[in-house]
Formats: C-alpha cells, structure tokens, sequence
C-alpha cells in the first residue's frame, strides 16, 4: 500500500482515467495479468473493471492482480480497481532516487554539439528580409 500523501495523489489522478483492463467470467487469468503488466508499463497508474460475472469477488481480484504484476492497489471503489507501479525510468508520482538519477543519466545518449558556423553558401552574404 502506497504512502498516504502519494495514495491521495494517485487517486486523484485516476479519477477521470477510463478502465483500460476489465476482468471477465473467466475471471483474473494469466493474459488479465500481462495485459495489465504491459498497461502499467505504459501509463504507470492503470484503472481495472471487475466484471459482475467475475468468478471471484472484487477483494481476490484486486490481490491477485496486484500480486501478479507486482503493482500495488491505491483504490478500490465498487467493482473498480486502481493499481499502480512506479515507472523503473520516467516515473510521474515519485522522484528518482539520487543513485536512480545518476543511473538515468549514464544511460541517456549525449546531446549533439551545435553547429555555429554558417553554411557556406550563406557566408559573407547579407541577412535577407521578409516581404510584408
């Protein structure tokens, strides 16, 4: 279970999110759990729709969805469930860590360097003008 500053923020952030994973009568499956393994990849804050023809009860559904992605549940309210799982590189709710950080950077590719000379076509010639 998340912290409760970071819950209330999740929460508030999944508000106006739609569900993008639903459990059906064949209830919390193997494919359920890669689609929402993939989802929170993605999004990193994943809303989740129990169906009512759910074998299992929306309680089951929720720890054995959390247990099978390795997300944690920020909500349950009615038959939806809000699962969330820190993304290992942009996470959006929680900062880096300073060794995250320096592990970002290392990875990231330099920037170019800048051109400053001018072409050489354009040298020595005077900065044209729009017409108005």
């Amino acid at each position: 279970m998340p912290s409760g500053p970071l819950r209330r923020a999740l929460r508030a952030a999944g508000h106006h999110r739609s569900a993008l994973v639903q459990v059906g009568k064949e209830g919390v499956s193997a494919a359920v759990i890669r689609q929402l393994a993939q989802a929170l990849l993605d999004h990193e804050l994943v809303k989740v729709k129990v169906g009512t023809e759910s074998p299992e009860d929306r309680f089951e559904a929720a720890a054995r969805l959390a247990e099978g992605s390795g997300a944690q549940l920020a909500q349950i309210l009615g038959r939806t469930l809000l699962l969330y799982r820190r993304h290992p590189k942009a996470p959006r709710f929680e900062p880096l860590s300073r060794e995250e950080e320096a592990a970002a950077e290392a990875e990231a590719p330099t920037p170019r360097a800048r051109r400053t000379a001018r072409p050489a076509a354009r040298r020595g010639a005077p900065a044209r003008r729009r017409p108005r």
